[in-house]
Protein backbone atom coordinates (compact mmCIF):
# COMPACT_ATOMS: atom_id res chain seq x y z
CA UNK A 1 0.00 0.00 0.00
CA UNK A 2 1.23 3.46 -0.87
CA UNK A 3 1.86 6.02 1.86
CA UNK A 4 0.78 9.65 1.54
CA UNK A 5 1.54 12.77 3.59
CA UNK A 6 -1.64 14.72 2.82
CA UNK A 7 -5.27 14.19 1.80
CA UNK A 8 -4.60 15.95 -1.51
CA UNK A 9 -1.60 13.69 -2.11
CA UNK A 10 -3.65 10.58 -1.35
CA UNK A 11 -6.46 11.62 -3.68
CA UNK A 12 -4.01 12.43 -6.48
CA UNK A 13 -2.06 9.20 -5.99
CA UNK A 14 -5.17 7.05 -5.92
CA UNK A 15 -6.48 8.79 -9.04
CA UNK A 16 -3.30 7.90 -10.95
CA UNK A 17 -3.87 4.30 -9.86
CA UNK A 18 -7.38 4.22 -11.37
CA UNK A 19 -9.56 5.32 -8.44
CA UNK A 20 -11.42 7.95 -10.43
CA UNK A 21 -14.99 7.85 -9.08
CA UNK A 22 -15.78 10.24 -6.22
CA UNK A 23 -18.18 8.65 -3.75
CA UNK A 24 -20.26 10.16 -0.97
CA UNK A 25 -22.19 8.38 1.73
CA UNK A 26 -25.95 8.49 1.20
CA UNK A 27 -27.73 6.80 4.09
CA UNK A 28 -26.71 3.15 3.82
CA UNK A 29 -24.90 3.19 0.45
CA UNK A 30 -22.22 4.98 -1.51
CA UNK A 31 -23.29 7.24 -4.35
CA UNK A 32 -21.42 8.98 -7.12
CA UNK A 33 -23.20 12.27 -7.82
CA UNK A 34 -21.51 12.62 -11.22
CA UNK A 35 -23.00 9.48 -12.77
CA UNK A 36 -25.53 8.42 -10.09
CA UNK A 37 -23.85 5.02 -9.57
CA UNK A 38 -24.80 3.57 -6.20
CA UNK A 39 -23.07 0.77 -4.32
CA UNK A 40 -24.64 -1.02 -1.39
CA UNK A 41 -22.29 -2.31 1.34
CA UNK A 42 -22.40 -5.84 -0.06
CA UNK A 43 -21.30 -4.57 -3.49
CA UNK A 44 -17.95 -2.99 -2.58
CA UNK A 45 -14.81 -3.36 -0.51
CA UNK A 46 -12.55 -0.82 1.13
CA UNK A 47 -9.07 -1.79 -0.11
CA UNK A 48 -7.02 1.04 1.40
CA UNK A 49 -7.48 3.46 4.27
CA UNK A 50 -5.34 6.57 4.74
CA UNK A 51 -5.80 8.57 7.96
CA UNK A 52 -4.60 12.13 8.40
CA UNK A 53 -4.46 14.03 11.66
CA UNK A 54 -3.98 17.79 11.76
CA UNK A 55 -0.98 18.96 13.76
CA UNK A 56 -2.71 21.88 15.41
CA UNK A 57 -6.39 21.75 14.52
CA UNK A 58 -8.67 18.76 15.26
CA UNK A 59 -10.88 19.88 12.35
CA UNK A 60 -8.06 18.78 10.03
CA UNK A 61 -8.65 15.10 10.83
CA UNK A 62 -9.70 13.19 7.74
CA UNK A 63 -9.63 9.72 6.26
CA UNK A 64 -9.43 8.70 2.59
CA UNK A 65 -10.87 5.34 1.52
CA UNK A 66 -10.00 3.53 -1.72
CA UNK A 67 -13.18 1.73 -2.82
CA UNK A 68 -13.58 -1.05 -5.36
CA UNK A 69 -16.78 -2.70 -6.49
CA UNK A 70 -16.73 -6.46 -6.00
CA UNK A 71 -17.32 -6.86 -9.73
CA UNK A 72 -14.15 -4.83 -10.34
CA UNK A 73 -15.69 -2.38 -12.77
CA UNK A 74 -15.77 0.65 -10.44
CA UNK A 75 -12.84 2.11 -8.50
CA UNK A 76 -13.16 5.29 -6.52
CA UNK A 77 -12.46 7.27 -3.38
CA UNK A 78 -14.44 8.50 -0.43
CA UNK A 79 -13.30 10.96 2.22
CA UNK A 80 -14.74 11.39 5.67
CA UNK A 81 -13.89 13.15 8.89
CA UNK A 82 -13.16 10.96 11.91
CA UNK A 83 -12.98 11.36 15.62
CA UNK A 84 -14.86 14.28 17.16
CA UNK A 85 -16.02 15.62 13.79
CA UNK A 86 -17.13 12.34 12.22
CA UNK A 87 -20.52 12.36 10.60
CA UNK A 88 -22.88 9.91 12.32
CA UNK A 89 -24.06 8.44 9.00
CA UNK A 90 -20.44 7.96 7.99
CA UNK A 91 -19.61 6.18 11.24
CA UNK A 92 -22.57 3.83 10.80
CA UNK A 93 -21.61 3.10 7.21
CA UNK A 94 -17.93 2.58 7.99
CA UNK A 95 -18.78 -0.01 10.66
CA UNK A 96 -20.50 -2.11 7.97
CA UNK A 97 -17.41 -2.24 5.79
CA UNK A 98 -14.68 -4.83 5.72
CA UNK A 99 -11.12 -3.75 5.02
CA UNK A 100 -9.06 -5.98 2.73
CA UNK A 101 -5.33 -5.60 2.20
Amino acid sequence: MESYDTVVGALAGLKTRGYTTNFNIAFDKLICNENKNCLNPDQFEIVEVHRFEGNSNPADQDVVYAVESKEGNIKGVMTSAFGLYADSASTYMIKKLSINH
